[in-house]
């Protein structure tokens, strides 16, 4: 194991404490705890609050997602780990304003247990929650199964969207309605040339042998549903675009938006020769892009790999996209 680290069991207490040092501007922590991170500005009066939360080591997924035109708070775990009931609980209290607050978050067993809990001792605080659980991940479970994939980057549609219509003052109701329509009209599909480590494990959490590369695979190491030799950048990219596009069930004239997301050992060189494809593609097939996202916007530690993600727009879908927003990873003017 190869990192810039000192205690390894430290590894997210001293990246947050970092993070909070170098966006004074946007961010604050809660209780003292800087696991528990809000809006500089929270709570946002006159606005739905929207929280997310996961496990560390997927940087900018979750808690870079905080800021304006985005989330209002984030519930920090150890890499990998959910974050705690009472953590989540600390930051529904934080950022609440009287118009309620939602849950938007990955499709994740301990994650899902832990924000219903903290929903339930919301509620005997007279704090009114509903929840949005992300399933884009189209690798994980077939088609009729959607509701039991995994959530991974097209969460950050997800945020984007809701948050925006947050931000217009509409209902919890109305938040939640768009942030469920915008999960049903959004895929993700990844690949995988090698593993991550964990800093407290010391060494790679699987294997992916020399010149092969692992299609759909999660961003903990989820098993994929093909291993196989690497493949070209185009050949990666029609792969997933294929799959993506029948499963969206896109026709000609669909308008788009396509994250192309690092998982954090990938050069943007070869992310942007990706996205290159995977718009050739979708314009032989009739589809038309509207607004496009290239970086790291969802990691698995220094994992290398990608994956691309496809939102189906609407009038609405598309106006609420290009709101802008800032948080201490992304800017959108």
């Amino acid at each position: 194991m190869k990192k810039f680290i000192n205690m390894p069991e430290n590894v997210v207490t001293e990246m947050l404490e970092g993070l909070l040092a170098a966006h004074p501007d946007l961010l604050k922590s809660v209780e003292n705890n800087s696991k528990n991170l809000v809006r500089k500005d929270a709570p946002v009066q006159n606005k739905v609050a929207i929280i997310s939360g996961g496990g560390s080591g997927h940087l900018p997924l979750f808690l870079g997602y905080i800021g304006k035109g985005m989330l209002d708070g984030v519930a920090v775990g150890e890499i990998f780990a959910s974050p705690s009931s009472k953590q989540i609980l600390d930051v529904t209290k934080a950022v609440d304003s009287g118009k309620g607050v939602l849950y938007l978050y990955g499709n994740y067993g301990g994650d899902i247990m832990n924000f219903d809990m903290a929903a339930e001792m919301a509620e005997m605080e007279g704090i009114q929650t509903a929840t949005v659980i992300g399933t884009d991940d189209v690798a994980s479970m077939p088609k009729g199964q959607e509701s039991e994939r995994r959530g991974v980057a097209g969460l950050f549609y997800l945020y984007k969207i809701a948050a925006a219509k947050a931000e217009e003052g509409a209902s919890l109701e109305e938040v939640v309605e768009i942030a469920q329509f915008t999960n049903n009209n959004v895929r993700t599909m990844g690949v995988a040339l090698s593993p991550c480590t964990l800093p407290e494990v010391g060494k790679p959490t699987f294997t992916i042998e020399e010149g092969k590369m692992e299609l759909g695979m999660g961003i903990h190491g989820e098993p994929g549903y093909y291993k196989g030799d690497i493949q070209t950048a185009d050949e990666v990219a029609e792969t997933i675009v294929s799959k993506i596009y029948d499963d969206l069930v896109l026709e000609e004239g669909s308008k788009v938006s396509v994250l192309v997301n690092g998982l954090g050992a990938t050069p943007l060189e070869e992310l942007y020769i990706i996205f290159r494809k995977v718009k050739n593609v979708l314009e032989e097939k009739k589809v038309s892009l509207h607004r496009a996202y290239v970086g790291e916007y969802a990691t698995s530690l220094e994992m290398a790999g990608l994956s691309v993600s496809v939102l189906k727009l609407n009038d609405e879908l598309e106006r609420l996209l290009d709101q802008p927003f800032v948080t201490p990873f992304h800017v959108q003017p």
